[in-house]
């Protein structure tokens, strides 16, 4: 089987001329519309053999349907294989929306690989030496039980009030180091009598904020209210060309900040793994782009292309992660 996909207008008439103008070039084992946005909507199609699907892909590709242009791009077939797992029986051939269940769901019995997408803190630079522990002892304890990877930043911006961290894991896991980390901080705290409140310092890059925020700030607020936290974030005259991220600030103790890292990550993932499906799409659909040279994906980046944005959130996000 192989496997193209065609953008359209939402609104066409493809879906009653599917079948005629389709199996022209072969045998359809199935089709499906997989995203669709306000004016267009994108369409897989599987065929029964690469010849037919490339045979497809060249007559429909410009192919003009009521005043708009088909684009057809074409799936290699490992990724055609990730995307319709043969051990999910198909139904009848047709539209369908993209159910969930294909990938990550409960109970698929399928381990849960890392995320692309590190978690990044800011601490107190007097913390430092303690989530590190004597000769590096505790940051290991803390990596070895989360499963995690965890570069701590402490000779960047020398004399800094503040150090970052960087952690690498399944969600899971970096919820479990970060909890572990701020556990380690407000027992320093203790020991060395800080009176000072010890927030929760969540970095992230300014294109995730905004569908962090929701409109009007439901989003934000909803975290508050579930988690009784209090959450700020730094105004957007803080960015620079060489900072593209802004602090989310979360005030409360050890469980409810912990709580609300959990939440906070999981909106940050949803909109970058948008971003990735996005691009991915756009790649398909544009024969012959190369994502990476346009520099789009650092080689030690961990973020997803900026997709719009002021000038600064060109800049390569993760930088300092390697």
């Amino acid at each position: 089987m192989s496997m193209i996909n065609i953008m359209c207008m939402a609104n066409s008439p493809l879906k009653q001329v599917l079948d005629s103008l389709l199996v022209q070039y072969g045998v359809v084992e199935s089709c499906e519309q997989v995203n669709t946005d306000s004016e267009t909507a994108v369409v897989n199609v599987t065929y029964s053999s690469k010849d037919q699907a490339r045979q497809a892909l060249d007559k429909l590709n410009g192919f003009q349907l009521e005043n708009f242009v088909l684009k057809v791009g074409y799936i290699p077939d490992e990724m055609a294989a990730q995307q319709n797992p043969p051990q999910q029986p198909r139904g009848r051939r047709g539209f369908g929306h993209r159910g969930s269940s294909r990938q990550g769901s409960p109970g698929s019995g399928s381990k849960q690989k890392p995320c692309d997408l590190p978690l990044r803190l800011l601490v107190p630079t007097q913390f430092v030496g303690a989530i590190i522990g004597k000769e590096g002892a505790t940051i290991r304890n803390i990596t070895k039980q989360t499963q995690s990877k965890i570069d701590v930043h402490r000779k960047e911006n020398a004399g800094a009030a503040e150090k970052s961290i960087t952690i690498l894991s399944t969600p899971e896991g970096t919820s479990a180091a970060c909890k572990s980390i701020l556990e380690i901080m407000h027992k320093e705290a203790q020991d060395i009598k800080f009176t000072e409140e010890i927030p929760l310092k969540i970095l992230a890059h300014n294109n995730f904020v905004g569908r962090l925020i929701g409109k009007e700030g439901r989003n934000l607020k909803k975290i508050e209210q579930d988690t009784d936290t209090k959450i700020t974030i730094s105004p957007l005259q803080e960015l620079t060309l060489y900072n593209p991220e802004r602090t989310i600030t979360v005030k409360g103790n050890v469980e409810t900040c912990a709580k609300a890292e959990e939440e906070i990550m999981k909106k940050i993932r949803e909109s970058y793994e948008n971003d990735i499906a996005s691009m991915n799409l756009q790649a398909h659909l544009i024969p012959g782009l190369n994502l990476n040279a346009l520099g789009l994906f650092p080689p030690t980046s961990g973020m997803p292309p900026p997709t719009s944005g002021p000038p600064s959130a060109m800049t390569p996000p993760y930088t300092q992660f390697e």
